[in-house]
C-alpha cells in the first residue's frame, strides 16, 4: 500500500498534543473499509470478528452500520463481557475449557440467550455439563474443517482447526448435541483460512502468486460443494439459525454460496500489512502507531523508541511491523523490531530529527490493541475522540 505524504502531515498535526508512542485509527479509512466489506458481502450480514478490533467503541461503531450483525468472539470470558455490555448476538468461534464461564453462562438466562458456543467434539459438551451450575439451555454451533486435501489426502492445505471434515461425521455430532439435554444446535461454522487469510498477490513474488491462485481456485470449488453437503446433512437433524463462513480475504466469494447465511470479517476494518497482498480488494490502512525518534546513530539511520510488536503465527519477516510514514524507511535486517528500540534505515532517516514521529503498520489487526491502552480516533487532521482498547479497560482475554 503506497504511503501518502499528506497522511503523515495529517496524523502529525492531529496528534501534536499527544506523547508518543501512541496508536490511532483513521475514521474515514475505517468507515470506508466497513462499507467495502458490506459491498463485498452481497447483501448477507457481516459478523464482525472482535479479535481483529479489540475495542468496544469501534465494535459499537461497526454494529451500528447497516449490513453488520453480531460479533464473533474469541474467548468465553470476552463473550460474556460483551453480552453484559449489550451485544445481543455473540458467537464464540473457538471451543473453550473455561469452567467458571460455563457455570455463569448456564445460570443466567440473558447470557445464555445471547451467546452461542462452538464445539467439534462430544467431550466439549461433557466439559460444559460438568461445569454447569444452572439449567439454562446452551446454544451450540458446530465447526466443520474445510481444509483442501490433495493426492488422496496426503497433502493438506488449511488451518488445523476442527477434527470434523466429513459431512457424515458432522451429522453424527449434530445428533449428539440434539440428543443431549440442555443444549440446542443453532449454527454451523466453516472457516476457510487458506483462502481468507492467504494473500494471492504478494509483491515481487509472481510464482508464489500463481501457486496461491491455483490452490485457492481448487479450494473454492471444494468449499462450495462441501459446505452445501454439510449444511444439508445437519439440517436433517436440526433447524439452523445461521451458517457462517468467510473472512476478510474471502468475503466476496463466500457470500456467493447459497448454503452460507452470513460472513465473518474483522481485519479488513483496520487493514493491517498482511492484507495488502490480495487482488480482489484494496483496503485503506486505518490503524497505525507512532514511535518517536530518540537517536540518530549515523547517516541514513535513526532509532525509534520501542517497536517490538510482532504478530502471531509462523515467525518471519512478514510478522513484523513495517515503517509506513515517512516513506522510504526499512527495518535493519539484523535487528528487526526491537523490544525497547528499533533502528530504521533509509535516505528518509536523514530528514528526521530527535522527537519526530515514524508511523508504523502492524502485520495483523487487533493484536496492536494489546500494546496500547487507547486508540485516538482521527478525522481529517483532528483527534475527535479517544477510546479504550480491551487492554485499556483491563481486559486481556488472550
Amino acid at each position: 500500500m503506497r504511503a501518502m505524504p499528506s497522511d503523515r502531515v495529517r496524523y502529525d498535526r492531529a496528534t501534536a498534543h499527544l506523547e508518543a508512542p501512541l496508536a490511532v485509527v483513521d475514521l474515514r479509512a475505517f468507515d470506508a473499509n466497513a462499507a467495502d466489506l458490506v459491498r463485498r458481502a452481497r447483501g448477507k450480514p457481516v459478523r464482525v470478528a472482535s479479535k481483529s478490533v479489540r475495542c468496544r467503541a469501534l465494535l459499537d461503531r461497526v454494529l451500528a452500520r447497516e449490513g453488520f450483525a453480531g460479533v464473533m468472539s474469541h474467548t468465553l470470558a470476552e463473550s460474556l463481557w460483551l453480552a453484559r455490555s449489550g451485544v445481543a448476538d455473540v458467537l464464540l468461534a473457538y471451543p473453550s475449557a473455561d469452567r467458571a464461564g460455563f457455570a455463569e453462562l448456564t445460570s443466567d438466562a440473558e447470557l445464555a440467550g445471547a451467546v452461542t458456543v462452538t464445539v467439534d467434539d462430544p467431550a466439549q459438551l461433557a466439559l460444559i455439563d460438568a461445569a454447569r451450575q444452572g439449567r439454562e439451555e446452551v446454544r451450540v454451533c458446530l465447526e466443520l474443517d474445510v481444509s483442501l486435501r490433495l493426492l488422496g489426502g496426503r497433502v493438506r492445505i488449511g488451518a488445523l482447526r476442527s477434527p470434523v471434515s466429513d459431512p457424515g461425521r458432522l451429522a453424527e455430532l449434530a445428533r449428539a448435541v440434539h440428543r443431549r439435554p440442555g443444549f440446542r444446535l443453532v449454527g454451523l461454522m466453516a472457516y476457510e483460512a487458506h483462502v481468507a487469510g492467504v494473500g494471492d498477490s504478494p509483491a515481487g513474488r509472481p510464482l508464489r502468486a500463481r501457486a496461491v491462485r491455483l490452490m485457492q481456485s481448487a479450494a473454492r470449488t471444494h468449499l462450495r460443494a462441501l459446505r452445501d453437503e454439510a449444511v444439508r446433512a445437519v439440517r436433517e437433524v436440526a433447524d439452523l439459525e445461521f451458517v457462517n463462513g468467510g473472512g476478510t480475504g474471502s468475503v466476496h466469494d463466500t457470500a456467493s454460496e447459497p448454503a452460507v447465511t452470513e460472513v465473518a470479517a474483522g481485519s479488513g476494518l483496520y487493514a493491517p500489512r498482511l492484507f495488502d497482498d490480495y487482488s480482489a480488494f484494496r483496503a485503506r490502512p486505518a490503524a497505525l502507531f507512532a514511535l518517536p525518534v530518540v537517536r540518530r546513530p549515523g547517516v541514513g539511520v535513526v532509532t525509534v523508541l520501542g517497536g517490538g510488536y510482532p504478530a502471531s503465527g509462523t515467525a518471519g519477516a512478514d510478522r513484523l511491523p513495517v515503517p509506513y510514514l515517512p516513506a522510504g524507511l526499512r527495518l535493519a535486517p539484523r535487528e528487526g523490531a526491537g523490544e525497547v528500540q528499533t533502528p530504521l534505515l533509509g535516505q528518509a532517516a536523514d530528514d528526521l530529527l530527535i522527537g519526530d514521529r515514524v508511523w508504523f503498520r502492524h502485520a495483523k489487526a487487533g493484536e496492536l490493541c494489546e500494546r496500547f491502552p487507547a486508540l485516538h480516533l482521527v478525522d481529517g487532521d483532528r483527534v475527535v475522540d479517544t477510546v479504550a482498547t480491551y487492554r485499556g479497560e483491563g481486559r486481556t482475554f488472550l
